[in-house]
């Protein structure tokens, strides 16, 4: 039975509201009008009394206390002349109040209706019964008009919920693929960036310096295997969906062996702290390390220069992280098109970690050369 009733509501919940209304309506009538014409017909303005104690239930939607005002109007005067009958039309007009009305409605139409019904029932002379049988019918028609408003409000709540759990889904998502974007450029540029480097130079010094020759090749094949492992990290990830678990990314401990690498292309990188350093967020780590790589990597694409310098400075509540070259001041954009019309990818995305960590980072021409300052919060 709870499951019938289950498909029931279900099945009322997808019918149009009109023809909802049209077959209340035709029931209340039916209910009211029919006493004052079967067996016999009864005088026409018992009959109009009938008909105006249900039809108008039709309009309980856009007027429901008016609605209710007239039927139960209509009733109180209907039962004056005819035999008692249960009030239909009063009975669906309470239960719309009490269902689709606002609280200030709800709470000026409860003494009306308590009102409306005592006059219908002192004026008759009813008995106690009558009294018990009407009021308790009254009083079930608000509850159940309460129930389906809150039954209502929970489904809207519900599916708002669940419009609200999509919608931040997307938004993870969204992250997610602009994430792994940032570290697949980030990856591939910094590494190829690198493999051209020390491929144009390679030729040079075969001749020249044999054992430069070699190590600059060592290099590219370096560069090469280390790219390729952290693009099947990321490429993994992608194809799990599970970014919790991605292999943990390269961070401040792993600065070092990037200056290395990046050394090996001919620019001199140095590397100073200030401040004490102190335990960090992942986020902050990562973000911190990747804005170096790539600030490096424009260096070497760009720039044309011959020294780099790499400065943290620990702060109390934030790490300071600047790199700065001796070039000719470019600000990243190279003859590749990634920089036209405005700003590269790269210093993009460097700016896009930054926020993301909730911290802020500027680039432009310093002194000598081009200098990028990140000020990333580590509270």
């Amino acid at each position: 039975m709870p499951g019938l009733i289950e498909r029931l509501r279900t099945w009322l919940t997808d019918v149009p509201p009109r023809v909802v209304d049209i077959a209340i309506t035709v029931a209340v009538s039916a209910a009211t009008v029919g006493p004052a014409l079967v067996p016999s017909a009864q005088p026409w303005w018992v009959v109009a009394l009938a008909v105006l104690a249900s039809v108008p239930v039709l309009w309980r939607r856009r007027a429901p206390l008016v609605v209710t005002c007239v039927v139960g109007l209509a009733m109180t005067a209907l039962v004056m002349w005819e035999k008692p009958m249960l009030p239909y039309g009063p009975l669906v007009g309470t239960y719309t109040i009490a269902a689709l009305s606002p609280p200030l409605l709800r709470l000026a139409a409860v003494p009306v209706i308590g009102a409306g019904v005592y006059v219908s029932l002192a004026l008759p002379h009813e008995g106690l019964d009558s009294y018990r049988v009407v009021g308790t019918a009254f009083v079930a028609a608000y509850a159940l008009g309460t129930s389906t408003r809150a039954r209502r409000a929970r489904a809207a709540e519900l599916a708002e919920r669940a419009l609200r759990l999509e919608r931040e889904r997307a938004i993870a998502a969204a992250h997610e693929r602009a994430r792994i974007a940032r570290d697949m450029h980030d990856i591939l540029t910094h590494s190829v960036g690198l493999i051209v480097v020390q491929a144009e130079a390679g030729p040079l010094m075969l001749q020249a310096d044999p054992v430069r020759a070699r190590a600059a090749f060592d290099a590219i094949a370096d560069t090469g295997r280390g790219a390729i492992a952290q693009l099947r990290t990321l490429l993994g990830t992608m194809r799990s969906g599970q970014p919790g678990s991605r292999e943990p990314q390269p961070g401040l401990a792993a600065l070092p062996e990037l200056l290395e690498q990046t050394g090996r292309s001919g620019l001199r990188v140095t590397l100073t702290s200030d401040g004490v350093p102190r335990s960090i967020p992942v986020e902050v780590d990562v973000a911190a390390y990747r804005i170096v790589q790539e600030a490096l990597t424009n260096v070497l694409r760009h720039a044309d220069a011959r020294s780099a310098r790499v400065r943290l400075r620990w702060t109390p509540g934030a790490l300071a992280v600047e790199v700065a070259d001796d070039g000719k001041g470019t600000d990243g954009k190279g003859t590749d098109g990634e920089g036209a019309g405005g700003e590269g990818h790269g210093l993009i995305g460097m700016r896009e970690r930054a926020a993301a960590c909730g911290g802020t980072l500027r680039a432009g021409r310093g002194e000598k050369g081009f200098v990028v300052a990140a000020s990333l919060p580590v509270g």
